[in-house]
């Protein structure tokens, strides 16, 4: 797929745009408050293959706890700055290395142009992020509602302001909870602009729900080449999100970290437990981080051919499994000893 072009930014040591791979973002759920239990979390992060996370920054006891997370994370940490832009001023003045703001609920212009002043002067991004139910009064009233033409008007009426100002190291965001409101507001965003986007699905709901409308909507946009960096947004522990953001990519061929796992969906020909050795396999790929292609398939119809592509794979007979490589039958192995089999076959592969 043509990606679409875009200027360059540096999270930290994490380039966003231009012809860097798209990162993938999380949020903590902590209390920034917290120090200990921030950094718990951002380890869990880094261990499931997040690349940037952004904290919260509701008051200034919060900005005050940055410098101790700062000097002790793992990951380039955004803060997340509502209302009140002298927060933001103190979440640059500890370090971070990026500011999401939304101006459509700041009241202070002048308080704007103050954090981009600094934000230049300290070499850090900004994300302009606008998401449908914090649109300004005065763009829902100018476009007849909250639009996805509003909401992209909205982004680059405040990047517009932040340029004019000399600022210009800025990423932008349009989110909404209807993932077709979020993929048309996104391709207004990428026909008007080079700036990086970052995708996501807010409110995207509990892991079943929250995934498959994540998906849809951040996986149509980077099919289409459109997107950055992306975020998938949950109601649960962020190291989901970061699997789940993993998952698109892979599923896109736009990453080359970590295993993918094809399984078939079984049907009356099974005569193994596949549904258990497949959720197995998947709980160990978890720790793969070499681009490798593992295969749990049910039976002859569905294994060695159609998973012909697979580095690894096993396929389902009567008590016992053929093992496979790249559609080449290499052996045979009972059931009861299949998983130790394939994964003494993929840590050969993964050394």
């Amino acid at each position: 797929m043509n990606r679409r072009k875009t200027k360059t930014l540096y999270v930290g040591d994490v380039a966003v745009g231009g012809d860097a791979p798209i990162s993938v973002q999380s949020m903590n759920t902590t209390d920034t408050r917290d120090v200990a239990a921030t950094l718990l979390q951002l380890n869990q992060l880094k261990e499931a293959g997040c690349d940037i996370s952004r904290l919260a920054v509701p008051d200034q006891e919060a900005a005050d706890a940055l410098p101790a997370i700062l000097a002790a994370s793992p990951l380039p940490l955004v803060a997340d700055v509502h209302f009140d832009y002298r927060l933001a001023i103190s979440a640059v003045k500890a370090g971070v290395q990026a500011l999401r703001i939304n101006p459509g609920n700041w009241r202070s212009r002048d308080g704007i142009i103050e954090v981009a002043r600094l934000a230049k002067e300290r070499g850090i991004p900004i994300r302009v992020g606008v998401n449908s139910g914090s649109l300004s009064r005065s763009v829902i009233d100018r476009f007849g509602g909250v639009t996805p033409e509003a909401m992209a008007f909205s982004a680059l009426e405040s990047a517009a302001l932040l340029t004019e100002h000399g600022f210009t190291d800025i990423c932008l965001s349009v989110k909404a909870s209807d993932p077709l409101m979020m993929i048309e507001a996104n391709r207004h965003l990428a026909s008007q602009s080079d700036l990086p986007l970052h995708l996501g699905v807010t409110e995207a709901g509990t892991p079943y729900e929250g995934i498959i409308r994540s998906s849809v909507g951040i996986g149509a946009l980077l099919a289409s080449g459109i997107g950055d960096t992306i975020r998938v947004s949950l109601t649960a522990d962020p190291v989901q999100e970061v699997k789940a953001g993993r998952a698109i990519l892979k599923s896109l061929n736009l990453t080359n970290r970590g295993a993918i796992l094809i399984s078939c969906p079984t049907c009356g020909r099974t005569q193994v437990g596949l549904m258990a050795l497949a959720e197995r396999v998947e709980r160990y790929l978890e720790g793969v981080r070499r681009p490798l292609k593992v295969a749990v398939m049910g039976c002859a119809v569905n294994g060695p051919g159609e998973a012909r592509d697979a580095d690894i794979g096993v396929a389902g007979g009567d008590g016992e499994y053929l093992l496979f490589s790249k559609g080449a039958i290499i052996g045979k192995v009972a059931e009861t000893e299949v998983f130790e089999r394939l994964v003494e076959e993929i840590e050969r592969l993964n050394a």
